[in-house]
């Protein structure tokens, strides 16, 4: 967790960058930091600094999804390690569905906005937050990012997060999606929803990417399905391949269909 990697002292330096470059830091709750309380007999009683931040995070999430069902879009999380295809995922996406659909994404990376650049060259609109070293997004981050977001267009479909590479700490932040994606690649083997129960635990979708390369890699899509299920019975799993387009057309349906349903 946070508390070990000390990611909550990095987001103290973090900022968002809309497509003209413009910065603006965000203090990550340091309100929080020193947060304190008295009992009935007038001694301090400390509020744990993880609790608070949490319960804290977790009532701009809220806000940050009100915001967005206010304007009719819905916001998507995807969480997956470093190298899953994420981007590439959202570029495959714009593609397919850039035409019939308003998107916007916000980046989250440690440095450069090489991944945002990339969804502008596809013709979305990108938010970058670039973290600086800590290994996640959370929502009073993506609090400035929709704002960010909404001042360069007015009307968005849907709404992409792309965190942190990272299967531990994003799980554990919620941002005000409606949905929230892990990918796990082809590459890196069938074991991650055995290794990282508590990502898949709270996950609505599960997108096995990369399925181009079954072949050459000892990859089992049965035995993944199974450990995925076994954690969360209620999974909507999709093996998707973003570079061939195989079965790219269930995800592109299932985005469709989110937009019409709420």
């Amino acid at each position: 967790m946070c508390d070990s990697c000390g990611c909550n002292r990095q987001l103290d330096h973090t900022h968002t960058n809309n497509h003209s470059n413009s910065n603006s830091i965000v203090n990550f709750m340091n309100d929080d930091m020193d947060k304190r309380g008295k009992d009935n007999k007038g001694g301090k009683v400390s509020i744990g600094l993880k609790e608070s931040l949490f319960e804290k995070n977790r009532s701009i999430g809220d806000e940050n999804r009100k915001f967005v069902e206010k304007n009719n879009a819905v916001m998507l999380n995807l969480i997956s390690a470093p190298g899953s295809g994420k981007t590439s995922l959202l570029e495959a996406t714009i593609e397919g569905l850039g035409s019939e659909l308003s998107i916007g994404v916000i980046e989250g990376d440690i440095e450069t906005e090489r991944d945002a650049q990339r969804i502008r060259d596809k013709g979305a609109e990108a938010v970058q937050i670039t973290t600086g070293g800590a290994c996640h997004l959370d929502a009073i981050l993506i609090k400035n990012a929709l704002y960010a977001l909404y001042e360069r267009k007015r009307r968005y479909d849907l709404i992409f997060i792309e965190n942190v590479g990272n299967l531990v700490c994003p799980s554990s932040f919620f941002l005000g999606e409606r949905i929230r994606c892990v990918l796990v690649s082809v590459p890196e083997g069938p074991d991650k929803p055995a290794k990282y129960p508590s990502t898949f635990k709270d996950a609505d979708v599960f997108l096995i990417s990369k399925i181009d390369l079954l072949d050459l890699f000892d990859f089992s899509i049965e035995e993944v399905m199974k450990e995925a299920l076994r954690v969360n019975p209620l999974l909507d799993i999709m093996p998707i391949s973003a570079k061939t387009g195989e079965n790219m057309d269930k995800w592109l349906d299932f985005l469709v269909n989110l937009t019409k349903s709420h």
